[in-house]
């Protein structure tokens, strides 16, 4: 069985603003509060493949992975994808951005997803995890977009 999760949050700014600022993947240090650092490896065109790295669990380790993202500014989506898939068979997101009025958009996330039989979480497990952190995620970068349109 293959985990699926889908959240939206409403950001009252406009539609290029909340595209540009979360699609800058260099900046995601300073928009999302999980990671620590990224580093661009590769793009083309609309395509950029990058490795993430995260703050220090209690463990003190240090999770890293690369993603390969592809956005499509005309739909205004992203349709992305882990390259190193660690504890995860593998790991596909949809990123959706909808103007719902003028200065107001909808940023939707989906992610699917299938964990490995040896990580140490299953599919409904990871899930909750994601569910509980895309709220945290979504709810800072919504406030960092509405306080940079002003």
């Amino acid at each position: 069985m293959a985990g699926h999760t889908d959240n939206a949050i409403d950001i009252a700014a406009p539609l290029d603003l909340v595209w540009k600022m979360t699609n800058d993947v260099e900046s995601w240090p300073e928009l999302f509060s999980e990671y620590a650092a990224t580093e661009i490896l590769a793009r083309d065109g609309h395509t950029i493949r990058f490795r993430l790295t995260m703050h220090p669990d209690p463990q003190g380790n240090k999770w890293s992975w690369v993603s390969e993202r592809t956005s499509d500014p005309e739909t205004r989506t992203v349709r992305a994808h882990r390259v190193e898939t660690g504890w995860f068979k593998y790991m596909n997101l949809f990123w959706e951005y909808t103007e719902t009025a003028p200065g107001q958009v909808r940023m939707r996330w989906v992610q699917d997803f299938e964990m490995k039989p040896v990580s140490p979480v299953d599919d409904a497990a990871m899930r909750e995890r994601l569910n509980t952190n895309t709220a945290v995620q979504m709810k800072r970068i919504k406030g960092l977009v509405e306080q940079a349109a002003g």
